[in-house]
């Protein structure tokens, strides 16, 4: 069994920063993707950002330049640095990973950015 558990959600000024940081623990062999989607009430899920196990990464256009996705396998972890934040950026935020076959979903974590 595999989990993951996020962190670093909360309320931020507009043109703030926040850093999600989302750990995995359990059953765990390898690791291919890490993501982060994010998800508003009423509308779907949808991608921020992606990196494989290559370190290649992708981001959605809306958060191109703005947000950096990182990982750090060694300790299973996969962190989202969120710059120049924007009242349209708050939502929950999923951690995603993909091992094998298999993929992952953590809790979610909210992130409001509000003045």
């Amino acid at each position: 069994q595999v989990q993951l558990v996020e962190s670093g959600g909360g309320l931020v000024q507009p043109g703030g920063s926040l850093r999600l940081s989302c750990a995995a623990s359990g059953s765990i062999s390898s690791i291919g993707s890490m993501a982060w989607y994010r998800q508003v009430p009423g509308k779907e899920r949808e991608f921020v950002a992606r990196i494989t196990s290559d370190r290649t990464t992708a981001y959605a256009d809306t958060v191109k330049d703005r947000f950096t996705i990182s990982r750090d396998d060694a300790k299973s972890t996969v962190d989202l640095q969120m710059n120049s934040l924007k009242p349209d950026d708050t939502a929950v935020y999923y951690c995603y990973i993909r091992t094998g076959l298999t993929s992952y979903w953590g809790q979610g974590t909210q992130v409001t950015v509000s003045s």
